[in-house]
This record gives structure tokens, C-alpha cells and sequence, in this order.
């Protein structure tokens, strides 16, 4: 099975958990995250048009109207995942601001230059090719546009390190499991930031496929990290 189906049905499947395990395993601390991500495209443009990949129940796009953009088009390649999204706008009134798309974020059904922001939170490191995946944000980017993408990353500084590794990989995947009833999403969230190609090595990937202007800011220890970059 592709890398991007196991994770479809995995995400399919913790759906109608996400939000609620999203804020208690991050201590609220994800809702801190986004807004940050949102401050940092803020001061780089005023966007009309905004895409958002991967977004899940739509915590990003929703922070996004602050931009007060145009449209807001927002996508994810789980069904029921963009389900709980759509309750969360009908119940916050919403639902006329974003509009959601099931799309693959490597494949994107949209035409070159469409967008001025392109962004993805806690979602890159799922994707099946990372670099096939920032071509396409590339593409569909105006010239002038900006990427934003929020992602885990691995403190480095003692003692924190030491207390992050623990929970991370001990008291994370425990309740994770115990409230989604999927162990294995819980045990591949901590594998998955692993393995992926952090801070200046991901910049150097972003930079390979065209973008500029490159900047990373880490939040909290270096917990997670905002990438911003220019076409």
C-alpha cells in the first residue's frame, strides 16, 4: 500500500478524535502554533486568495481569515477528516468563507499562478514525495506569493530534549491509543517527525525547488517550526 493511502486510512479513521487530541496531547499549545504561522505570512503579504493543504479539520483556514483574504480553499485526501471540518464551519458560520476540496496535495486540480499564499500545517511530512509536494505548492503560487508550512520538529537543548523525547515517544502514543483507538497513529506521529529533513535541510529542499526569500522560526524550544519562503 502507497504511503499516502496507509495515511488516508489512518486519518479516516482518528477523524473524530483529531481536534480533541490535537489540543489536550499539545497542552492547547497547537492553537498557539497556528497563529504564529499566520502572524509571519501576515507580515509578508495581504493575500486575496489562500490554499491550504492537508487541513484536516480546518484549524489553519479558519485562522487564516484574520488575513481577511477573498477565498479560502482548503484540501485534504481524507474524507472524513474534511467532514469534521465542514461541521466545524456550519457550527461557527463559516462555511461560506472556505471552501473544501478532497484533493491530493501532491496532484494539485488547480491551475498555475492561482493562489497568493500556499500553506500547510503539520501535514508535509505525510506526504508521499515532500519535494513532489512543494513543486506542486511552487506551481500554483503566483510570482510574488508566499509558502508557509508549519511542521514538528525536534528540540536540541538539555534538558528539554530529554523531557520532550520522553513524552513524545512514551506518553503521547499511550493516550493517543487510549482515546482514538488507533495505536498506530500514535506511534507513527513520533516516527514521522523522525524522519523528516528539519530546519536548514529542509530549507535547502525549499530552496531547490524555487523558492526564496527562505526563513525558519522555531516555536517553543523547537518543538515545532515555521518555514516562510517567496516564489
Amino acid at each position: 500500500m502507497r504511503k499516502k493511502e496507509e495515511v488516508r486510512i489512518m486519518f479516516d479513521s482518528i477523524a473524530w478524535r483529531y481536534d480533541f487530541l490535537n489540543h489536550f496531547l499539545s497542552f492547547g499549545t497547537d492553537l498557539f502554533w497556528r497563529k504564529k504561522a499566520i502572524d509571519e505570512i501576515e507580515k509578508r503579504i495581504k493575500p486575496a486568495w489562500v490554499l491550504d493543504l492537508a487541513t484536516g479539520t480546518c484549524d489553519l483556514a479558519i485562522e487564516s481569515l484574520r488575513l481577511n483574504p477573498e477565498r479560502v480553499t482548503a484540501i485534504d485526501i481524507s474524507q472524513r477528516m474534511l467532514e469534521e471540518g465542514r461541521k466545524k464551519l456550519y457550527r461557527k458560520k463559516l462555511n461560506e468563507k472556505i471552501e473544501l476540496v478532497i484533493a491530493d496535495s501532491e496532484e494539485l486540480p488547480f491551475g498555475d499562478s492561482s493562489y497568493d499564499v500556499v500553506m500547510v500545517s503539520f501535514g508535509i511530512r505525510n506526504f508521499e514525495d515532500s519535494e513532489e509536494g512543494l513543486s506542486e505548492m511552487w506551481r500554483v503560487l503566483r510570482p510574488g506569493g508566499v509558502v508557509m508550512i508549519l511542521e514538528f520538529s525536534k528540540p536540541s537543548k538539555f534538558p528539554f530534549k530529554h523531557i520532550y523525547n520522553f513524552y513524545f515517544h512514551k506518553i503521547l502514543p499511550f493516550f493517543g491509543a487510549l482515546f482514538s483507538k488507533n495505536r498506530s497513529a500514535y506511534t507513527y506521529l513520533p516516527s514521522s517527525v523522525s524522519a523528516f529533513p528539519e530546519g536548514s535541510d529542509f530549507l535547502a529542499i525549499m530552496e531547490n525547488v524555487g523558492f526564496r526569500e527562505l526563513k525558519m522560526r522555531r516555536l517553543t524550544g523547537g518543538v515545532a517550526t515555521i518555514y516562510t519562503g517567496c516564489r
